[in-house]
């Protein structure tokens, strides 16, 4: 028999490229992700948490592991 006559049980899991977009992982290999409540209604909201609100943050550790499997699917 070939390599042909065999079929693969189940197909390859897909990673999740919505999430991709969305996330980096850092050299460390923890998920780095940015704020959300940054895109509109801005004129109430503090000019400190504004300059808080750009700059990154990692993936809490309760979620990372669970990113990192549709990441890496």
């Amino acid at each position: 028999m070939t390599d042909d006559d065999y079929e693969d049980p189940m197909p390859k899991q897909k990673s999740k490229r919505a999430l991709r977009k969305r996330v980096r992982l850092t050299g460390s290999g923890r998920l780095r992700r940015y704020h959300a409540y940054k895109r509109h209604i801005l004129t109430k909201k503090h000019p400190k948490r504004k300059r808080r609100l750009r700059k990154p943050t990692l993936v809490s550790k309760g979620d990372e592991h669970r990113l990192k499997r549709l990441l890496m699917a």
